[in-house]
């Protein structure tokens, strides 16, 4: 009896270490995190039974885990999307359309929420505007919800003004942002990021193209291995 619930304990912990590689490349929904949780249950549990039981034992554990990693980020995306008014939108052409100044997208390793400049501060500023900070106050308050997510904030510009500048000015906004998601006192881990001028949505050669790219970003990701530079 022992032997058995060491057994299963050991599979389930070679699941989880497994499933962080499931999510890295791509868990893009409950139904795909239940398939790549099974799978990676099934070589745990080959890897520690070496027969056909523990193989089966460890696809039913990584099916409920994997499923547990797609539905978190499905629901956080969706609970997010709700509070704010809108929907989950994955078009990619959606960062291209200046009448959305508010994008939450799942692309099944991380959760993203786009806020433009435009409705968070007034030009040259970190300062947020009084509906910009009700809104983060908002994701602030689902986060609580979700204690264990890893959210990055970063901050991008235009390319007026010098380099050392716009990465000032877009640390700060990523920082003002970040602070205003603890004052709902989260405890989530973070990282805040300048990106300046880099990492440009579109060329900033027009009015409307720089209005584009002069956003912050929210990222809230599951687990460290799925973190990317919003930079690049």
């Amino acid at each position: 009896m022992y032997l058995k619930k060491w057994r299963t304990v050991t599979i389930l912990s070679v699941t989880v270490a497994l499933l962080s590689g499931c999510a890295s490349t791509g868990t893009s929904n409950t139904t795909d995190g239940l398939i790549g949780g099974a799978a990676a249950g099934a070589l745990a549990g080959q890897l520690i039974g070496h027969n056909t039981k523990s193989t089966l034992i460890g696809a039913a554990i990584g099916t409920a885990a994997g499923g547990l990693i797609g539905y978190s980020l499905d629901q956080q995306a969706n609970d997010i999307a709700h509070s704010l008014g809108t929907g989950v939108n994955n078009d990619p052409l959606a960062y291209l359309d200046p009448n959305q100044d508010l994008i939450v997208s799942n692309n099944g390793k991380y959760v993203k929420i786009m806020f433009r400049d435009r409705m968070m501060f007034p030009t040259g500023s970190s300062r947020l505007t009084s509906s910009a900070s009700y809104k983060v106050g908002k994701v602030g308050k689902i986060l609580r919800e979700y204690p264990q997510t890893i959210v990055q904030v970063a901050g991008f510009t235009d390319n007026r003004g010098g380099y050392n500048y716009n990465y000032t000015l877009s640390r700060n906004r990523a920082k003002t942002v970040s602070d205003r998601l603890y004052r709902e006192r989260i405890n989530n881990p973070s990282y805040v990021t300048g990106c300046s001028y880099d990492k440009p949505l579109v060329p900033n050669n027009s009015e409307r193209n720089m209005a584009l790219n002069r956003r912050v970003e929210i990222y809230l990701y599951p687990n460290n291995d799925v973190r990317v530079d919003p930079c690049r």
